[in-house]
């Protein structure tokens, strides 16, 4: 996959969860240019064309981020947080898809400008529909700038 045709980045640490996101997303052709990474060290390393990620254009940012919280290395909160503030990556639209409901969680992530907080549904059905929508709504419905 081109690393610079990315449109959605997924940041999810669970490779159960993950798979069950990508195949939701495939069902309806939006998987071609997804690129899942497993911690929030690696989400910001691939944003910025970093380590592993050195060879991508820097500039060429995906459409949406789903990102789930609770990541090893740098959690959600802290990835929301670099990105927001660095004045080429604040503008990137990011959806927040986690299991936690905790009202803490929902208005830190509120207060550093994530566009969208939904918590996973639990079972499978649920799940893949509320991704499938989430992925519809920000590739096809959302209005992008530039």
């Amino acid at each position: 996959m081109d690393k610079n045709k990315t449109d959605i980045l997924l940041v999810e640490d669970n490779p159960f969860e993950a798979k069950l996101a990508i195949r939701a997303l495939a069902k309806h052709n939006l998987d071609d240019h997804l690129f899942h990474v497993v911690d929030g060290a690696e989400a910001l390393d691939f944003i910025f064309a970093r380590e592993a990620y050195v060879c991508r254009q820097s500039e060429v940012f995906p459409k949406i981020i789903l990102l789930d919280l609770k990541l090893p290395k740098i959690n959600g909160l802290e990835v929301v947080k670099q990105l927001k503030s660095n004045d080429l990556t604040k503008s990137i639209p990011i959806v927040i898809l986690t299991a936690s409901n905790q009202e803490k969680d929902i208005k830190a992530g509120y207060a550093l400008g994530v566009n969208s907080y939904i918590v996973k549904p639990v079972d499978f059905i649920n799940f893949s529909k509320a991704v499938t929508d989430l992925g519809m709504y920000w590739m096809f419905l959302n209005q992008l700038t530039g």
